[in-house]
């Protein structure tokens, strides 16, 4: 649809370039007046054989603009027919910075105000003192508005006195417009979606609104949102390719890097060469302009990504909750539930995505899950995991809010919250790039993603809620239920450990053991709450009681000690970083990177079933393929910028990079043929 809209465009600018063309022809002379008026300027006297600075003065009338000399999608830059004395000869062009102007969908490369191209001109020889040379040149440009363009014309004349005199003061501010030269030459690489460009850009220089006015024509797609990232010393900038790309690939790159408004602009040149990947993505960079296409495919890419959380293996902690609420679908209040159940899930989705936008604006680096790098959110779930647990096992009742009897809505209200907080910390298919997604839109656009993949999560219980017969499919209610609300302690005893083993990865032994204790200590004020109840009495003051064990337990836990030590990996693993990256593809060998964290559950299914086999070892020694690891449990800020690169939230990522060829992104779901394929060249 953009290809098509694209050319519709092209079409209907160009075709006003030619209706404008011919009448400006059935004009006669003297009824043409231009819209960018233009006059021919010599910057001061100068000697035999030197040089002098020439300026094509351009003033555009209010709203017409000209053109730099690739004019972008359409429009025309200056050309000049000289006519010069013997001997004397015209340099280049000198543009100074231009600026960008999108219209309808085609980026423009334009001066919407006054502007000089300086050309060099070098005197004769043999030109005697004390003369005057005059000099005249045909011009012919381009001047349009956002609405009609009209190709303009003019003879300029003017004169160079050969000898000495004053400068004319106008070309200091015309020269200072001019983008300064680049003392060193980058780099660039042609990718499968367009170019990268490696600019040597000092660390410590600000920049703001960057943006690449490239020379060459078919190589780029200029409306495409150009995406910056700074790596030490170098400026990276990827920029996509062209719709219609030129048939030969270039072997040098020029052009000119804007460094905001008002602050110029650099003039350099590239040669092909190595790009390095990663870096630290420069805010606000490639954030495309908010389109409502591109809000749809992100709130129906979260949709789908929450719908099949629902049978994603990192979901498994809360499988029990789910399993015993479709147990209860034949429920006379099941809409009012389904619908309560809806708005804790949606309502913890936003207030994640709420959380991880705030703490980016302000700086932090962190991405989807980051509540499970948390040693002490780790120890909240887990002494929650462990409640549920012993009310699930029947040792006490939680009136008001059973998760697994439920007390209407309330009750399903509790459980979407629960579920959404547990059931998120990993990304899958389709959620990745809704999530990616959702870090370039508007705050209020991307809280619009997060609440689609509430509902996406949400919505098989919404739709047992308002589709009797799907009720009707389930079993009927009866004694079987409170056998299998004990047998699903068992699942949610087992995460409640696999919590705890996060809760040491986490946050180290003593961190574990006060943990430990505390949950024992929990236990038994539940316990004492259960024999309480089943006597009949009043409980209030025993689950206060339980409530200020957890809390003060959370409180007083001891400062995280994780231990660095890494666990064995079957490939031989080396930790991620983007210098060992960098290392591994410069040795000619096939790297494969994979991103992972204890808490994802998908992470460690993929791990166990595709990643850590002796199959996929001995197709990896076979071909020799380098192995990357970025453990992301705990945060850290290199992974965490290194996923916002390549456009995700989240784990697990997994990255192929071929001894020769472009990198590629695997799907967050491996098959066990998936690895030793790659590593065979298939």
């Amino acid at each position: 649809m953009r290809a098509s809209t694209l050319a519709a465009n092209v079409t209907a600018r160009l075709l006003a370039v030619v209706l404008s063309l011919v009448a400006a022809l059935s004009l006669p002379a003297s009824a043409q007046a231009n819209h960018i008026a233009a006059s021919l300027v010599a910057e001061k006297p100068g000697a035999p054989g030197g040089e002098v600075m020439l300026a094509i003065a351009m003033q555009p009338e209010q709203g017409w603009h000209g053109y730099w000399v690739n004019p972008g999608d359409a429009g025309l830059g200056l050309t000049l027919d000289w006519t010069l004395p013997k001997g004397a000869k015209a340099g280049d062009l000198q543009y100074p910075v231009p600026q960008t102007l999108l219209v309808q969908g085609l980026m423009n490369h334009v001066y919407e105000h006054a502007y000089a191209v300086l050309v060099p001109l070098t005197l004769p020889a043999d030109a005697k003192p004390g003369t005057t040379l005059p000099i005249s040149a045909k011009a012919q440009w381009l001047a349009c508005t956002e609405a009609i363009c009209v190709p303009e014309q003019a003879t300029l004349q003017g004169t160079v006195v050969v000898g000495e005199g004053a400068s004319d003061p106008r070309f200091s501010a015309w020269r200072a417009a001019l983008p300064a030269p680049l003392d060193r030459a980058g780099t660039f690489a042609s990718t499968a979606k367009g170019i990268s460009l490696a600019i040597p850009f000092p660390a410590s220089a600000t920049l703001e609104n960057p943006h690449f006015f490239i020379a060459g024509d078919g190589l780029i797609d200029y409306a495409a949102p150009q995406a910056f990232r700074r790596k030490g010393d170098l400026l990276i900038v990827d920029m996509a390719r062209a719709k219609v790309p030129s048939a030969e690939q270039p072997t040098m790159v020029s052009g000119v890097l804007s460094l905001g408004q008002a602050r110029g602009g650099i003039a350099l040149t590239a040669n092909t060469g190595p790009v390095p990947d990663g870096g630290t993505p420069l805010a606000g960079s490639a954030a495309p302009a908010f389109s409502a296409a591109a809000l749809i495919a992100a709130v129906l890419g979260a949709l789908a990504g929450g719908l099949i959380l629902n049978v994603m293996p990192c979901v498994f902690p809360i499988l029990s909750l789910k399993a015993l609420a479709l147990a209860r679908g034949n429920s006379a209040h099941a809409r009012s539930e389904g619908l309560a159940y809806t708005a804790g899930v949606v309502l913890a989705c936003l207030a994640l995505g709420a959380a991880m936008l705030a703490l980016r604006a302000a700086g932090e680096q962190v991405g989807w899950a980051f509540q499970l790098q948390d040693p002490r959110v780790v120890a909240v779930l887990l002494l929650l995991a462990a409640a549920i647990t012993a009310n699930f096992a029947g040792l006490f009742e939680l009136p008001g809010l059973s998760v697994e009897r439920g007390s209407g809505p309330m009750g399903a209200f509790g459980t979407g919250l629960l579920a959404a907080f547990v059931a998120t910390p990993c990304t899958g298919p389709f959620m990745a790039a809704a999530m990616g997604a959702a870090l370039l839109l508007p705050t209020w656009a991307a809280l619009a993603v997060f609440a689609a993949l509430g509902l996406g999560l949400a919505l098989p219980f919404l739709a047992l809620g308002f589709i009797p017969p799907l009720r009707r499919l389930l079993p009927k209610p009866g004694g079987w239920m409170e056998k299998f609300r004990r047998f699903m302690a068992v699942p949610m005893g087992l995460t409640a450990l696999a919590l705890g083993w996060l809760a040491w990865r986490v946050g180290g032994p003593t961190f574990l053991a006060v943990l430990a204790g505390t949950a024992v200590l929990l236990l038994g004020a539940l316990a004492a709450v259960g024999v309480t109840q089943r006597k009949g009495k009043p409980v209030a003051l025993l689950f206060a009681i339980a409530a200020v064990i957890a809390i003060g337990g959370v409180v007083g836990l001891p400062p995280a000690r994780p231990a660095a030590a890494q666990e064995a990996s079957l490939l031989a693993a080396q930790p991620f970083s983007e210098e060992a990256l960098a290392k591994a593809r410069a040795s000619g060998k096939p790297v494969f990177v994979y991103f992972t964290a204890d808490w994802c559950l998908s992470c460690k299914v993929n791990e166990s079933t595709s990643i850590e086999r002796e199959a996929t070892r001995d197709a990896f020694a076979k071909a020799g393929v380098v192995v990357l690891v970025g453990d992301w449990t705990r945060r850290d800020e290199a992974i965490t910028r290194f996923l916002t690169a390549q456009g995700v939230a989240g784990v697990p990522l997994y990255l192929w990079y071929p001894a020769n060829g472009e990198p590629q992104k695997l799907p967050q779901v491996l098959t066990p043929e998936t690895l030793p394929g790659l590593a065979a060249g298939k």
